[in-house]
């Protein structure tokens, strides 16, 4: 290993130390009573004494042990055998009830935690490596800790490689990180463009063994820009043993390649699934700190932090990408979604402009591409920011041209959620097209749903028990859900769906293997494919498909038998994380106010695209519910529709209103005589001409001024008159 000084190698093993700030520290002493415990635990397990193996585990629990104290704990007591056995012999222990499988649980975790903890403590690290050149059992263990420590051990071990001075140290750690595998490839890569030539030659030699894809653009981009025959030789070869495709594409397309790969978050490029923390590494040579660098991460932010490095990487090296844009613009947009509350990301600092910011900035294509991905990943609240992205900077055409395969906007329109359809309607409505286009008959219609529907919220229960439909039904109505009649599968409630506007949540209740079909038929089908699903299951079934879904935003899965609270807070939490929550009376009053206004300046502007006319149904219904100024509005889009029924509606508000509305009603009932002539019953004329006989100051004048605007005979008009006389 390449000499060290002492001052150095503690600068390094700090660097080290501050990448693991999110594990508990190690030094907690452990009580001489918790190895009593630990083997009670054990004993009374194997026993089945059940209720004293849970008392003293949850006292293990509670004494305050860091992880690498407990893990020092069962390795010091002998017991670790009996201990995994015991732990395997609770978790699946007939009558031993969920608090022992818990608890079991929880001291496995803690086991295993503090055993990883350990494996990557520098100073552990640092003596691993050093054994790698020993005995034969000291290599054997040093090899299994330091897999173990995965990259939280490679800047040492990345120092042991580049030190020329040790051959045999140099060999053992090549082929450790062999052994290694993907969590070996990114630090390796983070430092490829810093080194010397012939320490380059030596990184992609052990990058071409390791045959994984994600380091092929930065050993494209090597080979590309290096000036050595040796390095741009061991290139090719790398890429060769790569094998497939990349080593077909340049530096820009495979950057975009590896971005894409992070952003669907795929297995490959997860170094620790199921932990807290990733890493993001940095190189910086010459620093007094060591020169790779490991920066601890939140996992639901890491994935988009490295789409947008790799999606940086390819604009860098090809400026005109369009498609490295929409990238970086989305993994943008997905990091600000996903973002834990109160969390500082260090690789997005919170003084950094906003996502939507750098998507208005990106313009009409790039946020086009944007929402063909939202649609394609069923992802509604990329697709609602893209979408409210494309409206901001989007003129005339533009909104409806699309990409040149594809109208993401007029694909919205469609989108199984009704958030998403309604933003659409109403960035194509704002737009007046003057052209007709493929979907524009969609858009009035959802406008006027946006009045009526916004606040109502739908919600699908399967299952085949009346009961559990019942008691699920319970739970939902309280939460301000209509709930659809029960099925027991999607085929069963096809038409009850087809009668709704949209299905804004899917509660299921049935075995595993019917769980899984009612998830698959929802996301192949059009009205349900991004329609948020709690799957409600057996403990066994639990264990099958919670992790299958661990990652999927739209799916949660829980056990059956949860408290009528749990259930709705796990819907709650469900539909706000997958969709936004409910649509709440304050948001759909501001769509119902938006639409409307859209829907008037459609009407005003007799759009030759967009007919207000088939809206006149669902306006006609809102105006009987509706009240105060939204009334109002209505009324005056009416006025703009040339259909009987939408008059006949004005005057049948106005006659059963009072006072200052009722003036106003009479008014927009003028307004629709002006454009269309008369259309009222003989019932309405008897019943105005009365109102302007006997009503009194404004109501009378204006009642007077509507029988001229209707063109009435001179007979009813002689009736006023008369009246008038005799006053």
């Amino acid at each position: 290993m390449r000499s060290v000084a002492p001052g150095r190698l503690i600068v390094v093993l700090c660097v080290l130390a501050a990448a693991l700030s999110a594990v508990p520290a190690r030094g907690q002493a452990v009580p001489e009573s918790d190895a009593d415990r630990l083997r009670d635990f054990i004993h009374y397990t194997k026993i089945a004494r059940y209720d004293a193996a849970e008392l003293m585990g949850q006292q293990l629990l509670s004494s305050g042990m860091s992880p690498e104290a407990f893990a020092d704990l069962v390795e010091a007591s002998g017991e670790s055998l009996r201990f995994a056995e015991a732990v395997g012999l609770a978790m699946r222990a007939e009558g031993g009830g969920s608090d022992l499988e818990a608890t079991a649980g929880a001291l496995q975790r803690l086991f295993e935690r503090g055993r990883l903890n350990k494996a990557r403590a520098p100073a552990e690290v640092e003596r691993n490596i050093a054994l790698l050149t020993g005995g034969l059992q000291g290599r054997f263990l040093a090899q299994q800790r330091l897999v173990a420590a995965g990259e939280y051990a490679m800047p040492l071990l990345v120092e042991a490689l580049l030190d020329g001075s040790n051959p045999q140290l140099q060999a053992a750690v090549q082929r450790l990180m062999i052994d290694m595998g993907r969590q070996a490839v990114m630090p390796l890569c983070a430092a490829l463009p810093h080194l010397q030539p012939a320490e380059q030659e030596l990184v992609v030699q052990v990058l071409g063994q390791l045959k994984y894809g994600t380091s092929a653009p930065f050993v494209m981009e090597l080979m590309t820009g290096t000036k050595s025959p040796a390095v741009s030789a061991a290139c090719r070869r790398a890429l060769d043993a790569v094998g497939g495709s990349l080593g077909a594409l340049d530096a820009a397309s495979l950057y975009e390649w590896l971005g894409e790969v992070y952003y669907g978050e795929r297995a490959e490029v997860t170094s620790f699934p199921g932990e807290e923390h990733q890493l993001l590494w940095s190189y910086l040579p010459g620093a007094p700190k060591t020169p790779l660098i490991p920066t601890a991460i939140r996992t639901e932010v890491y994935h988009e932090a490295m789409a947008m490095r790799m999606a940086e990487k390819s604009l860098s090296l090809r400026g005109d990408n369009a498609d490295a844009l929409a990238l970086w613009v989305a993994s943008n947009f997905k990091r600000q979604n996903e973002t834990p509350d109160g969390y500082e990301n260090p690789a997005y600092a919170s003084t950094r402009r906003g996502a939507a910011y750098f998507a208005a900035a990106a313009g009409v294509p790039v946020n086009q591409r944007v929402l063909a991905r939202a649609i394609d990943t069923r992802n509604t609240r990329l697709a609602r920011q893209a979408i409210a992205a494309i409206e901001r900077t989007a003129g005339g055409s533009q909104l409806w041209s699309g990409l040149a395969a594809r109208r993401p906007l007029l694909e919205s329109l469609a989108y199984p959620n009704r958030r998403v359809q309604y933003d659409a309607a109403l960035a194509l409505g704002r737009a007046q097209p003057t052209e007709t286009f493929t979907g524009s008959e969609r858009v009035v219609p959802l406008l006027a749903s946006a009045i009526r529907d916004a606040s109502k919220q739908y919600a699908l229960v399967i299952t085949a028990e009346s009961e559990q439909y019942q008691a699920i039904r319970r739970v939902l109505e309280r939460e301000g859900y209509v709930v659809l009649p029960r099925a027991g599968t999607l085929a069963e409630a096809a038409e009850p769906i087809a009668e709704t506007p949209g299905i804004d949540l899917i509660v299921t209740a049935q075995a595993a293997d019917a769980t899984l079909r009612t998830i698959d038929e929802a996301r192949a089908s059009t009205r349900l494919a991004a329609t948020p699903a709690l799957a409600l299951v057996s403990s066994v079934s639990y264990a099958e498909l919670g992790p299958q879904f661990e990652r999927d935003p739209t799916v949660v899965v829980r056990q059956l038998g949860l408290t009528e609270a749990m259930m709705a807070t796990a819907a709650r939490e469900l539909v706000d994380t997958a969709s936004g929550g409910v649509i709440g009376a304050e948001e759909a009053a501001e769509y119902a106010s938006r639409s409307l206004a859209a829907l008037r300046d459609l009407a005003v502007a007799g759009n030759p695209v967009f007919d207000v006319s088939d809206a006149a149904a669902p306006l006609v219904a809102s105006l009987g519910v509706s009240s105060g100024a939204t009334k109002l509005r209505v009324a005056e889009v009416l006025s703009r529709i040339g259909q009987e029924r939408a008059q006949v509606a004005l005057m049948d508000a106005a006659l059963a209103a009072s006072g200052q509305e009722r003036v106003a009603l009479l008014e927009t009932v003028g307004e629709s005589a002006k454009r269309f002539g008369n259309m009222l019953s003989d019932r309405h004329v008897a019943r105005l001409v009365a109102l302007a006989r006997d009503g009194q100051g404004e109501e009378a004048v204006t009642a007077a001024a509507l029988m001229g605007a209707l063109n009435l005979p001179n007979t009813e008009l002689l009736g006023l008159i008369g009246a008038g006389s005799t006053n």
